[in-house]
């Protein structure tokens, strides 16, 4: 048997609701400007093109309820809240009328973004990795079973920043609907259990400063909530 170097990194993970366990986490998948109002708000079209993606690191996730740290290198952290699909099982070329047989839960997510540093990058061109893949760019609530609350298609997502609105809206106004999202990336790569994907965010993201307490919630699904230290 070969020995590690070193002793490997811990596994990241998620509660699943009740103490039903942890969920393992293999990749972090998300999908940009899912819908329409967004979509404009951020410079871009809302007819159905092919949606895309990026990624964020697993151990991106801050778990629990955990305070979040505001990112070095950015004047201008931002919110995004999002349906987070968690997946059970995967497969490649998924057809979307099969997708949901893949999934084993659902969490309501954040996508925290360093806009200052999409907005340069997409200035010059480049990819902006660094302005998504941040460390604890990705807090998420406990994930909720699909067995137990079904595949949630329409209901309200919103959240709260210390107290006051700043997102709202439903998840039946996505361009993508969860189905057609699994089986677009699964013809990109080949999706596994544990694999995470967050679904876009909707209208009205904005700054956050230390110290803000976010309150996110989708019905049906669960809440999250997270400070900004």
């Amino acid at each position: 048997m070969t020995d590690y170097v070193f002793p490997p990194p811990p596994r990241s993970a998620v509660p699943v609701t009740d103490g039903a366990g942890l969920f393992p986490v293999r990749r972090v998948f998300c999908v940009g400007r899912n819908y329409a109002a967004h979509a404009r708000e951020m410079g871009g079209n809302p007819e159905r093109e092919p949606p895309f993606f990026f990624t964020k690191p697993a151990d991106a996730l801050v778990i629990a309820g955990a305070d979040t740290p505001y990112p070095p290198a950015t004047a201008n952290l931002h919110h995004e809240i999002e349906l987070v699909v968690a997946l059970g099982a995967g497969g490649a070329g998924i057809a979307p009328e099969r997708a949901l047989d893949l999934v084993f839960g659902y969490a309501v997510g954040l996508d925290l973004t360093r806009r200052d540093l999409q907005d340069e990058a997409k200035a010059a061109r480049r990819p902006w990795d660094m302005a998504k893949g941040f460390d604890a760019s990705a807090p998420i609530g406990d994930i909720a079973p699909a067995a137990r609350i079904g595949h949630p298609r329409a209901g309200r997502i919103a959240l709260r920043v210390n107290g006051a609105a700043r997102q709202e809206g439903d998840l039946a106004d996505q361009i993508w609907p969860v189905p057609e999202i699994i089986a677009h990336l699964s013809r990109l790569v080949r999706l596994a259990a544990g694999d995470l994907i967050f679904t876009g965010t909707l209208e009205g993201v904005g700054p956050l400063r230390r110290g803000d307490a976010l309150h996110g919630e989708i019905a049906g699904v669960g809440a999250l909530r997270t400070r900004i230290v």
